[in-house]
C-alpha cells in the first residue's frame, strides 16, 4: 500500500525532535535516528502493517552511511508503482544561533570531540562539518530556518504545511525584516525596501500590511503595484519549470526593513494570487515582534 514518508533531518540543535512532535500529532508514526541500512526493511515492515503515515529522523549520528541516503530515497520514490510518497524536511539555523543553544543547554554536538566540549572554536567546527555531511539532504529539501522562531510557531508551521497531504508543488510565500537578516529557507528572496513605507505615517506606523488602513495605502503606490506584478510574473513563468523538476515545496521570501508593512502586504496579495493555481501556504516571520500585534 502507498505510505507517506517524511524524512526529518538538518543540524544538530535546530530542532527536529519539535519537528518530530508535530508530525506525530499530525498522525505520522515516528522513529528518531533511523539508521539509513535500516530504512527499506522498516518501510517494508510498515506496509506490511498498513501504516499509512511514517516520519524518520536521520542526522549526523548516521556516520558513514550518511552519504548513501540520497540515493536510498530516490530508489524508494522510484520503486515499483511508487508506493512511497517522499517529503524531506531539513531543518537549519544559523551558527550563532546554534552556538548559543548548544551552549546554554551544555549538551553535547554529535560530532564533539570531547564530552564536555561546548567552546565555540569546537562547536563551530563541529557545526560546519556536519552543514557539509548535510549538504546533498538540504538540496532536495523543505528547508525551514529556525533561527528566529519560538518551538511553537515551528510546530503551527509544519503542521500547515505538511498537514495538507501530498501535492505536486507547495508554494510557502514569507515576510521577514532584513535587520534580522535573510531567511536561509528561502528559494527566492525579493527586497521590498525601495518601496513608499508606512513607517513613517504616525497613524499607520502601529499596524500591519494585514491592516486595512495600510494596504489601502500600499495599493495606491505605482511601485508597490510594479514589484506585485513583476514578482508574480516571474513566478508564473518559472513555477511550471519547478514542478516539471519534480521540486515539492519553493519557498518565497519577501522582505522589508521591519518586516511589518511592506514584505507582509505583498506576501498577503501573492497568495492570493496563487492559491488557485497551487497548494499555497502563509508565514510572517517577524509577526511577534509587530507593535501590538495580537493576531496580525
Amino acid at each position: 500500500m502507498p505510505i507517506d514518508l517524511v524524512l526529518v533531518t538538518g543540524l544538530s540543535g535546530s530542532g527536529k525532535s519539535i519537528a518530530l512532535t508535530a508530525l506525530e500529532d499530525l498522525g505520522y508514526y515516528c522513529v528518531d535516528n533511523l539508521p539509513p541500512d535500516l530504512l527499506d526493511d522498516f518501510i517494508a515492515l510498515e506496509q506490511t502493517h498498513q501504516v499509512e503515515k511514517v516520519a524518520i529522523a536521520v542526522d549526523a549520528r548516521s556516520g558513514s552511511s550518511l552519504p548513501r541516503l540520497p540515493a536510498q530515497l530516490q530508489a524508494l520514490k522510484d520503486g515499483p508503482g511508487r508506493q512511497v510518497r517522499l517529503t524531506t524536511l531539513f531543518l537549519d539555523a544559523d551558527t550563532d544561533t546554534l552556538v548559543r543553544r548548544f551552549s546554554e543547554t551544555r549538551r553535547r554536538h554529535p560530532l564533539s570531540l570531547k564530552p564536555d566540549d561546548v567552546q565555540r572554536g569546537a562547536l563551530v567546527e563541529a557545526i560546519e562539518q556536519e552543514r557539509d555531511m548535510l549538504a546533498d539532504l538540504r538540496e532536495q529539501a523543505l528547508v525551514l530556518d529556525t533561527s528566529l522562531i519560538r518551538p511553537a510557531q515551528l510546530r503551527s508551521h509544519i503542521k500547515r504545511v505538511l498537514g495538507t497531504g501530498h501535492t505536486s508543488l507547495t508554494l510557502v510565500f514569507e515576510s521577514f525584516a532584513f535587520k534580522r537578516g535573510v531567511p536561509t529557507d528561502a528559494d527566492f528572496v525579493f527586497d521590498a525596501r525601495m518601496l513608499p513605507n508606512p513607517h513613517y505615517d504616525p497613524v499607520l506606523r502601529p499596524m500591519s500590511g494585514r491592516d486595512e488602513p495600510v494596504a489601502s495605502f500600499l495599493s495606491e503606490q505605482n511601485d508597490v503595484r510594479r514589484m506585485e506584478e513583476d514578482i508574480a510574473r516571474f513566478l508564473n513563468d518559472w513555477l511550471p519549470k519547478m514542478a516539471e523538476d519534480h521540486r515539492s515545496y519553493v519557498t518565497v521570501a519577501v522582505g522589508c526593513t521591519g518586516g511589518q508593512h511592506r514584505s507582509v502586504y505583498l506576501v498577503e496579495q501573492l497568495v492570493q494570487r496563487f492559491a488557485p493555481k497551487w497548494t499555497t501556504h502563509l508565514r510572517h516571520r517577524e509577526a511577534d515582534t509587530w507593535p501590538g500585534a495580537n493576531g496580525h
